[in-house]
């Protein structure tokens, strides 16, 4: 397996993190409406210790090779590129939500302007990524060594702060796997590489972790609720950042090896368009869903979420092929280039390309 191989296992794990972020949303939203917990709230809860670690851990892996390039170009890839479709769709979701529904401009500039500080809804993911890129670079600038930096950003992840800033409760509990990444991106990479060789002994190993990981989850003080998952033993300190950091390295392993069977292209597929989907998932879910309860289309909790979840993918890639067929929004889904840094001509930044294909080049 060479680097091809190693960039397409990395995609495909951009689709599995993208799958299941959409499947969380979508099966709490429809619990929170329907009072009712369906088996996809089961499947969340398994993933709930590496869901959103694995999604930061693989936005950081390939950072190593971008980390000493000079500020402006860093600044430009890492923290514009994000920051730009972060305040636009935050304008959409404001704009659908207060001043088409609402009609009051005047509270939806002062949620915007709050949004810039206080992350809004699920786009605190790609707020966090501008932050934790730009925080990064500046600890290798300083020549902060990772063995200041690590113990620490494990501690802020144990101790887990709920704080009044969504930025500060966010960044404690997931930086450190963001920097993980960046620290033992070559590492995972040649692990990967490793278990797609003996691919017999490296299933095996990942039988016996989704077991150890199904045991801890659920064991007793678990409680699987409409918009929530209550972990048992699993929660625990210390063990909820040992459980976090086996299941992003076990999800790494499992699409290195998926990948080499042949239906795996579209996850890989997906994956290069999860930035697509994250952005835009949120409209037609909140559409669809509404419209499935209010004519009782589908009444069963666990179809409904996942009905919910497949249009809400589907659809976001369905305006996106829009977009590039059209060229109309183009603006949507690639940063413009009065929006970089550098002037560069206009396109050469993709935002149709995934999070993870912008810290490789």
């Amino acid at each position: 397996m060479e680097k091809i191989d190693r960039l397409a296992w990395v995609d495909a794990a951009k689709g599995v993190s993208i799958i299941l972020v959409v499947m969380m949303y979508s099966a709490y939203n429809t619990g929170e409406y329907t009072g009712q917990v369906g088996f996809l709230h089961y499947v969340i809860g398994f993933a709930t210790p590496f869901r959103m670690p694995e999604f930061f851990l693989i936005s950081g892996l390939f950072l190593s090779q971008v980390i000493a390039r000079p500020w402006l170009q860093f600044v430009d890839r890492r923290v514009v590129h994000y920051l730009y479709f972060y305040v636009l769709w935050v304008t959409i979701m404001l704009g659908l939500k207060i001043g088409v529904y609402e009609l009051d401009l005047s509270k939806m500039l002062k949620e915007l302007a709050f949004a810039m500080v206080q992350p809004y809804g699920v786009l605190w993911f790609v707020y966090l990524l501008a932050t934790f890129g730009l925080v990064t670079k500046l600890f290798y600038q300083l020549s902060v060594p990772a063995w200041v930096v690590l113990p620490v950003a494990i501690g802020l992840e144990v101790w887990s702060p709920h704080s009044a800033s969504y930025v500060v409760t966010q960044f404690a509990a997931y930086f450190v796997f963001f920097y993980l990444g960046f620290l033992t991106g070559p590492a995972i990479l040649k692990l990967v590489d490793l278990c797609q060789r003996y691919p017999a002994r490296a299933w095996a190993a990942l039988c016996v972790w989704a077991l150890v990981n199904g045991v801890l989850v659920f064991s007793s003080g678990y409680a699987v609720q409409p918009v929530g998952m209550q972990m048992g033993s699993a929660v625990l300190p210390g063990m909820h950042f040992v459980l976090a950091v086996a299941g992003t390295l076990a999800l790494c392993i499992a699409c290195g090896l998926v990948v080499q069977l042949p239906f795996s292209r579209w996850l890989v597929w997906l994956g290069k368009h999860s930035l697509v989907v994250y952005l835009a998932f949120t409209i037609p879910m909140s559409l669809f869903r509404a419209v499935a309860l209010k004519t009782g289309l589908i009444t069963d909790t666990g179809l409904l979420s996942v009905s919910v979840m497949i249009v809400s993918i589907v659809s976001s890639l369905i305006v996106y092929a829009i977009v590039r067929a059209t060229g109309i929004g183009k603006f949507l889904f690639e940063r413009p280039r009065w929006a970089s840094l550098l002037h560069r001509k206009s396109g050469s930044v993709d935002a149709a390309t995934p999070v993870t294909a912008v810290v490789k080049n």
